[in-house]
């Protein structure tokens, strides 16, 4: 008998064990003649050498499937194991799977249209009201090229602009104050990628979260970089950030001209910028409107509310 270390690294290892290593115990039983133990993501299995080459080919076709689908029932492992591709169901413009196989899909037409932009060019701009996905479909999208190795970073940035709240006047020290502003980003990445893994990913800096200010003076390669509510960048912010670009990457900029949260005196970043690349080569800009909000159906009736008061009231004026 011989023994091998076989490491999980290309899905959450918890995922791939199974809760309290039932995944585990189902390869014990279809490979009798191998001693498995699983500590975290290594696996130590002994065997015979023929054995051992059959399992360690078994083990990266279920990795790569729970990557992909975010999920491995018993079912799965049987398939992979019999030689059989498991059933999956097809979906319609299917981004990613989610966490316990959700398939995260482009739900309206102005989101397929970001992703079908994103193919095609390497700065997108998706403009639009609250709630139709543009961040979303936008992370989505940045998880996907991630999974593929078609980049090696995920890095999404918020402008910290107060809302009606003092930074100084917030508890904590910076990092306390500063997160509120990134947990929407936080959230969404948290429906795609199992917790365990995406904390890996953050202390190996492969996925990064930061205000905008920390991106001055980087260079940004062979990422997706997304900056979200770009609506409160100053006209000098989101040129320093669109000229961070660099070799193999593609950026997306997200915000809604509706909600400019900065002070009145001072021009948006975000409406310059559209003014200034709109016939650069290479940049796209996607226009969501309240036909594409998928939160909850009050939502779309709140933003044709404001949009009468506002038109009634630049009436009166």
């Amino acid at each position: 008998m011989i023994e091998r270390i076989l490491v999980i690294e290309e899905a959450d290892p918890v995922l791939l064990c199974g809760v309290n290593n039932c995944n585990i115990q189902l390869l014990k039983t279809l490979y009798p003649k191998i001693r498995i133990v699983a500590r975290g993501n290594v696996l130590k299995v002994l065997g015979d050498e023929a054995e051992l080459d059959a399992f360690g080919e078994v083990l990266k076709a279920l990795q790569k499937y729970a990557s992909e689908f975010n999920q491995l029932q018993e079912e799965n492992i049987l398939d992979i194991v019999q030689g059989r591709r498991p059933v999956t169901v097809k979906q319609d413009n299917l981004i990613l799977f989610g966490l316990g196989g959700k398939p995260i899909t482009a739900r309206t037409v102005n989101q397929q249209n970001l992703v079908k932009a994103y193919e095609e060019n390497d700065l997108l701009f998706a403009v639009g009201p609250a709630g139709t996905g543009k961040t979303y479909t936008a992370i989505a999208l940045a998880v996907r090229a991630f999974k593929n190795k078609e980049v090696r970073k995920i890095i999404l940035s918020r402008p910290a602009v107060e809302a009606g709240e003092k930074l100084g006047f917030l508890p904590g020290d910076m990092k306390d104050k500063i997160d509120p502003y990134l947990q929407p980003l936080y959230d969404a990445l948290e429906d795609m990628i199992p917790m365990a893994k995406l904390q890996e990913y953050m202390d190996n800096r492969m996925v990064q979260i930061a205000p905008l200010a920390f991106m001055r003076g980087r260079t940004l390669s062979d990422a997706v970089v997304i900056l979200d509510e770009a609506q409160n960048t100053t006209v000098q912010q989101i040129k320093m950030f669109l000229t961070r670009m660099g070799m193999n990457t593609k950026m997306i900029v997200t915000g809604d001209l509706t909600q400019i949260d900065l002070p009145a005196a001072t021009t948006s970043g975000l409406v310059h910028a559209l003014k200034v690349l709109d016939k650069v080569k290479g940049v796209a800009r996607i226009e969501f409107d309240k036909r594409d909000i998928v939160r909850h159906k009050l939502v779309q009736r709140i933003v044709e509310a404001y949009e009468a008061y506002d038109n009634n009231k630049n009436h009166i004026l």
